[in-house]
């Protein structure tokens, strides 16, 4: 009897390297640049776009489009400063061009070609672990003296029924559309879904938001209310505390079918966008041949981003924390440290920045005022400043918004929430203040021209003293030594 002759085994070239690199997102870029140029060799394994989901699908695409919403928007309200001007029109297939020429122009920084040229061996495929120090891709066998998993995350799609069988899109789809969509459904009120809702209202279209929770439910309560406000205000139609139970149609119609309250209602509209969360991509690396272990939310890695394999680190999303391409960059240099010089680095994530690019924007660091309080109780105070009462917002009619200040009663700064114009830019002196431990009078203290935003937070700063200040007590010593002469 004649048996089949055995498969035969594709031969892999082997390569061996000090740093591998598994992800080429912001993250593992920003170490395989940092490493190479520092003397190290690396290879840098990547499986679809280099830059990643921020370049491609995230922060960048994003942000451009938001840009194209909020000039829209300007030109609606340029009434109020005496400027009259016709309603917009929108040609979204000139504003998804935007979106993409805005890749195109950062790609070259991220690409294949200026890495090679850094010296990163880059290899355009998947990886997977074979044991504990080696991964295979693309026809290689990598063996390297400490790994990188730098893997990023996808959209987590929710287990509704009926689901898997209707066109949906996620922010990996939706800044392909060159045709505005008529009536766009968004199931997920966080920082994604409402940039989009806010984003795509503006250009015209329909936006109904469904959240089964609360909108922007892990930021401050005072300042979700008012992006809440601002998103009715421009016709959003927001559904809290709202679960999807199934869903159905096809392209150009679907419907939705929501309980609200303990009522069915249907909802109908032309596309659906799906942003109800992240998850760790870990498919198809085999983790488990490497002894790596994870968690619900992604690898487990101690402070200093090592994994339960001390050869491999992880870093950004890949780690199953805070899910920004900013964390990413600094868990990078975090490795760098480590895995290049032996130094005991750890991650510090007590001041790392958030912000929702809305209009207004949202932005936060460090605890949040309910936070504060269950960890040190009656050591907080709170200072607040609104944009009302800042000169400069009033001159460019922004004055929608305000500084939260949290600080312990020894002037130490432990969190900041501002939303308002420029939220994200105003957040940054107060990461620096949690992250260097510098007090609340250093800033009340500082000088700031006038007339700008920034007088929002030397105003708050300057509060913490006033009850010092202006004190019966303060006007017997004014008195006193005025005696004097």
């Amino acid at each position: 009897m004649k048996t089949d002759a055995p498969a035969q085994r594709t031969e892999e070239t082997l390569i061996e390297t000090d740093i591998c690199v598994i992800g080429g997102g912001s993250g593992g870029l920003s170490v395989a640049a940092g490493a190479v140029q520092m003397g190290a060799s690396v290879v840098l394994f990547e499986r679809g776009r280099m830059g990643g989901d921020c370049l491609n699908y995230g922060c960048v695409p994003s942000k451009a489009l938001l840009a194209a919403g909020h000039a829209a928007a300007t030109a609606r309200s340029a009434g109020r400063f005496g400027v009259t001007l016709p309603e917009p029109e929108i040609d979204f297939a000139r504003v998804h061009a935007h979106v993409q020429d805005v890749i195109a122009g950062i790609a070259p920084h991220d690409s294949v070609e200026r890495f090679e040229k850094l010296g990163v061996r880059v290899i355009e495929a998947a990886a997977s672990f074979a044991d504990s120090r080696t991964v295979t891709g693309g026809g290689y066998r990598v063996r390297a003296r400490r790994f990188v998993i730098a893997t990023g995350s996808s959209a987590a799609i929710p287990p509704v029924a009926g689901l898997s069988e209707t066109p949906y899109l996620t922010n990996e789809t939706i800044f392909d559309l060159t045709e505005r969509p008529a009536h766009l459904l968004i199931i997920g009120g966080g920082p994604i879904g409402c940039e989009l809702a806010e984003a795509h209202r503006n250009l015209g279209s329909e936006v109904t938001v469904i959240e089964a929770a609360k909108l922007l439910g892990n930021e401050d309560p005072d300042a979700a209310d008012l992006i809440r406000a601002h998103l009715a205000e421009i016709g959003v139609t927001l559904l809290e505390g709202a679960l999807v139970k199934e869903a159905s149609g096809k392209e150009g119609g679907i419907a939705l079918s929501v309980e609200t309250g303990g009522t069915l209602q249907k909802i109908e509209g032309s596309h659906l966008l799906v942003a109800a969360g992240r998850r760790a991509n870990l498919d198809g690396l085999d983790l488990e041949a490497a002894g790596i272990e994870t968690t619900r939310t992604g690898i487990k890695v101690d402070a200093g981003l090592k994994t339960s394999n001390r050869r491999v680190y992880a870093i950004g999303d890949a780690a199953g924390g805070l899910q920004f391409t900013h964390v990413a960059g600094y868990h990078a240099s975090v490795v760098i440290r480590n895995a290049l010089f032996r130094l005991p680095s750890k991650a510090d994530m007590s001041a790392i920045p958030r912000v929702t690019y809305t209009d207004p924007e949202l932005a936060q660091v460090g605890l949040l005022e309910a936070e504060a309080r269950t960890k040190h109780g009656e050591k907080v105070r709170v200072l607040k400043w609104t944009y009302q009462e800042n000169d400069r917002a009033r001159a460019e009619r922004a004055i929608e918004g305000f500084i939260k200040l949290i600080v312990l009663k020894n002037g130490q700064v432990i969190g900041a929430t501002i939303v308002g114009r420029n939220a994200g830019e105003l957040i940054q002196s107060w990461g620096l203040a949690i992250g260097q431990k510098i007090k609340i009078g250093a800033i009340a203290s500082s000088i700031v021209a006038y007339p700008t935003l920034a007088e929002i937070g030397k105003r708050a700063a300057g509060s913490f003293f006033t009850e010092t200040l202006f004190s019966p007590r303060m006007r017997k010593i004014v008195r006193f030594l005025a005696a004097f002469g």
